[in-house]
């Protein structure tokens, strides 16, 4: 699918998009040109290291924020598509920023748009996540202005040989900033701090994040909204397959948490489609009859909703363990 193609993708040096890159170089050996655009030279510098001109020509390091728009043109010159994961994530630091978070997600959305509509881009995926459903926090509000922006770009395209779609999915096995990584920081302390003792949230591997927006890329129809079936933990089970020998400590829900998330609301049910591992959420303007018979889909039922406090499949210490051991630390085990 890649092969002789060039690939850009934004916010390339954060967990995602290391992976992303370790993927695409493994899978598709012939990539034309894949360039990690991102605002952090050391990152960037540190990457390189990993993937040097002589070892991977195909490399490009590209110095540069998604608020410059100017800057995002000139990366995206001679691209076929862009993955974009760049964003900034962190609740809190939303929070107490709120402008800051507003230009780079929202701002940034739309100059990601705007800089595929004026170059040659064939295929835009943008990566989303499960606080833009139904949002109580200033971060998920400004990923669904976000995935709202890139789904009505489609409708802007003109003649253009060119799609949008947005990926939504889950807390990511050991990406930065997440769970798994700030517990196993805290338990040499033997105190384990848990926000609630009946929160939830949907986990997913960095992999199967990176495969499915590989899926998406390559049988998007454009304007959907890709919703993974994966399972939930709550956050009490995460602590207690990283130290079982921790005392559990509650600190009580930071601003703007949820005490369950939801990737599905209620409400979207009446435009959403199931299908294999996936579920897609369509806008009430298109031909639902098209992407059924596209993705050999069927519809939900009427108040259906996906949320990790009442999901059907649940992680557990053992399957957290394999997991952790697997994806994010092959070192793991129990002290």
């Amino acid at each position: 699918m890649l092969n002789n193609k060039s690939v850009l993708i934004t916010g390339g040096t954060g967990s995602f998009g290391k992976k992303f890159v370790e993927t695409i170089l493994k899978k598709y050996p012939n990539v034309k040109r894949l360039v990690v655009y991102s605002r952090d030279e050391l990152k960037q510098f540190e990457m390189a290291q990993l993937y040097s001109e002589k070892k991977c020509p195909q490399m490009r390091f590209f110095i540069g924020d998604v608020r410059d728009e100017a800057r995002l043109k000139r990366a995206c010159e001679g691209i076929d598509a862009i993955i974009h994961a760049a964003a900034l994530k962190q609740v809190p630091t939303a929070e107490y920023n709120p402008d800051e978070c507003i230009k780079t997600n929202i701002g940034g959305a739309q100059n990601v748009i705007n800089a595929a509509l004026a170059t040659n881009i064939k295929v835009v995926v943008a990566l989303s996540t499960d606080k833009a459903a139904a949002p109580i926090n200033l971060y998920g509000a400004t990923k669904l202005c976000s995935d709202k922006l890139f789904i009505a770009a489609n409708n802007i395209k003109g003649l253009r040989d060119l799609r949008f779609s947005v990926v939504r999915y889950g807390n990511v096995m050991g990406s930065r900033g997440s769970v798994i990584p700030f517990f196993m920081s805290k338990r040499a302390e033997g105190v384990i701090p848990v926000t609630h003792k009946d929160m939830t949230r949907f986990n997913i591997s960095l992999e199967e994040g990176v495969e499915m927006v590989l899926w998406a890329m390559e049988n998007a129809l454009g304007k959907e909204i890709f919703v993974p079936k994966i399972p939930s933990y709550k956050i009490e089970t995460v602590a207690n397959a990283i130290a079982p020998n921790a005392k559990i400590e509650y600190v009580g829900i930071r601003p703007g948490e949820k005490l369950h998330e939801e990737m599905i609301t209620e409400s979207d049910s009446f435009n959403t489609i199931e299908f294999d591992r996936y579920y897609a959420i369509l806008p009430s303007d298109v031909d639902k009859d098209l992407y059924l018979k596209h993705f050999n889909a069927k519809e939900v039922p009427q108040g259906f909703k996906y949320n990790s406090g009442t999901n059907t499949q649940w992680e557990t210490v053992e399957t957290l363990r394999e997991k952790i051991k697997k994806y994010v630390y092959p070192d793991f085990k129990i002290e």
